[in-house]
């Protein structure tokens, strides 16, 4: 019987809500991460023992290890599990036995998956698991004593073929973590279509390329945003920003977030949840939900700055986010709009490169940092050549000082963001200068 499960690499989001998950089902959990970190600080609180650094001695009679995929061979807890030998699972591995007996909410994508989950979870009012915190319940996780459970599927090392789906929804599939799939789209589609096979039921976004020609292979719920989602506007409501959308027969619907993305998110969620409840209870809970930390994350908002913080880091994902942000400036009655870009992996960027230089389309001034690197060797990229035409400012980091923003290269203030509208983008550690954590 398993009864202690040790995490190496507890403080990443996707492993702490598995942590939690697994607490709440009644296990014992410790962990250990390199850092300490605003996540591992908060599982500390929830009264898991968290370890930092990583230490052989942190394994101690644990009957399980779930490790991250970023941990190597060589972590010392690791090895020393393997030694002694204890089980040891990655969290690829380890979903089979976290998820067991669950009617499992799945959804997957390229881009959508947190706030779609986010979002589902709200109207389902059940257990989550994803890859972000939601603000409705200030977690990634949430444990309740039912059998569903929303669950935020990953594409990126092709785990979401470890679980069972009771129901599949499916936001786009459009190639991403090219590398794990050695840069072969058969592969890539070919685990997707295995994803949606598995599904008892399946909810599909008919307007994505490789979905569509999945009409005559699979039965599925549709959904065909220029068909099916009518009437988009965006809207303020208290102050806050809303999409109000009409959705087929189903009548007008309000939801949190600016964009179409945010209305075909919301209307997937709405065909996923008409398998379990009424369409008027649908659209009352679904003006529950709050948005996501980190995606379209309304920092500051005063007279004169709106200082907006959102995790986009691929040119789909900050091409819609910009066309939000047009939209929430022109109810606000605001001009001008600076992108602060954080790129995430030398890999995604050079893979990406030609959609990077065109998907700020629309802003007024770009200050690029420099790459997050993920465990990578570092590459040289030119962003001032190949950005050229935004006439970009290179910056070394931001650092905010209450409604005021720095700008900081080589340790001196280069410029001063005060006024309009301020966007930051990327999935590094640019969250947190923008919040001066």
């Amino acid at each position: 019987m398993t009864n202690k499960i040790h995490f190496i690499g507890i403080g990443g989001i996707g492993l702490s809500a598995l942590a939690r998950f697994l607490k709440f089902r009644g296990f014992e959990i410790t962990g250990s991460d390199m850092k300490q970190s605003p996540i591992t600080k908060t599982l500390i609180d929830e009264g898991i023992e968290v370890s930092v650094p990583q230490m052989v001695k942190n394994i101690t009679d644990q009957d399980m290890v779930i490790y991250s995929a970023a941990v190597k061979d060589e972590n010392p807890e690791l090895k020393e599990a393997r030694r002694v030998g204890k089980l040891t699972l990655t969290r690829k591995e380890a979903l089979p036995f976290v998820l067991t007996q669950r009617e499992i909410f799945a959804v997957a994508g390229a881009h959508g998956k947190s706030t779609t989950s986010a979002m589902l979870s709200s109207v389902i009012e059940c257990s989550m698991i994803i890859g972000a915190e939601s603000k409705q319940y200030g977690s990634n996780m949430v444990a309740k004593d039912c059998k569903e459970v929303v669950f935020e599927a990953d594409e990126s090392d092709s785990s979401f073929l470890n679980i069972d789906p009771y129901i599949a929804i499916v936001i786009n599939a459009e190639p991403e973590h090219m590398e794990h799939y050695d840069y072969d789209k058969r592969k890539f589609y070919g685990a997707y279509l295995q994803f949606i096979k598995n599904a008892k039921i399946r909810v599909l976004n008919g307007e994505d390329n490789f979905l569509s020609k999945l009409k005559t292979r699979v039965d599925a719920k549709w959904l065909y945003p220029s068909v099916d989602i009518k009437d988009v506007k965006s809207v303020l409501l208290n102050g806050k920003p809303y999409t109000s959308f009409e959705l087929k027969d189903f009548g007008k619907f309000e939801v949190f977030g600016l964009g179409d993305h945010i209305a075909v998110n919301a209307s997937l969620a709405v065909l996923a949840s008409l398998e379990e409840l009424s369409l008027s209870e649908i659209k009352r809970r679904l003006k529950n939900y709050k948005g996501i930390k980190k995606r379209f994350d309304i920092l500051v908002k005063s007279d004169n700055l709106v200082l907006i913080d959102d995790y986009a880091h691929h040119p789909t994902e900050i091409k819609a986010t910009i066309e939000s942000t047009k939209k929430y400036a022109s109810l606000l009655g605001k001009e001008k709009i600076t992108a602060i870009w954080q790129p995430h992996k030398f890999s995604r960027t050079l893979d990406n490169l030609d959609g990077f230089k065109e998907c700020f389309s629309g802003v007024d001034e770009l200050i690029i940092l420099p790459v997050y690197n993920v465990g990578e060797t570092p590459v040289e990229i030119d962003f001032e050549n190949h950005f050229k035409s935004y006439t970009p400012i290179l910056a070394d980091r931001v650092r905010r000082d209450g409604n005021t923003l720095e700008v900081i290269k080589d340790d001196e203030v280069i410029k001063i963001l005060d006024s309009d509208i301020v966007l930051g983008l990327g999935a590094g550690d640019i969250t947190y200068q923008l919040r001066g954590e």
